[in-house]
């Protein structure tokens, strides 16, 4: 399991443009700097957010980018599916059945069974967590408690 490239910049690109704020846009070449990414790249990523509604983009001389909806209700689990997708899906088997049509495990797997906790445990974390929360000075971010009254999630 990793974090990709193209999930670490994006979610980069859309803190810059919430850090930006809402009436005034931001340009691609100005995200490239201040991210240290390329203007073909942030240009890319920005097409992906834009399709995906989390930005919106304006042209002309004061264009740029900002935020389709406030940050408080952009939640990360929505800006990782849109960037690359979750890290488990059910179809994951099916498409990953080895050189047979049907996976010789399809009917008990516990391999299965383990990707399904790990990524509803993603979904509770990533579900709770908004673009405001990371835009937030640290000492200022609340603990998100799970459904399990023994665990909290700090950050």
């Amino acid at each position: 399991m990793k974090i990709t490239a193209q999930e670490e910049y994006g979610l980069r690109i859309l803190l810059r443009i919430a850090r930006y704020g809402i009436s005034d846009g931001i340009t691609i070449l100005e995200i490239s700097k201040a991210e240290g990414l390329s203007t073909h790249n942030v240009g890319k990523l920005c097409r992906i957010l834009r399709l995906g509604g989390l930005v919106k983009s304006t042209r002309g001389q004061f264009g740029g980018y900002t935020l389709a909806v406030p940050a408080d209700e952009i939640y990360l689990d929505t800006v990782i599916e849109t960037l690359g997708g979750r890290l488990f899906e059910k179809k994951f088997c099916d498409d990953h059945s080895g050189v047979l049509n049907l996976c010789t495990n399809s009917v008990d797997c516990s391999i299965r069974s383990v990707w399904q906790i790990v990524q509803g445990s993603i979904d509770q974390v990533l579900g709770k967590l908004t673009l405001k929360n990371l835009i937030t000075p640290p000492s200022d971010l609340i603990s998100l408690e799970s459904k399990s009254p023994a665990s909290v999630v700090k950050l």
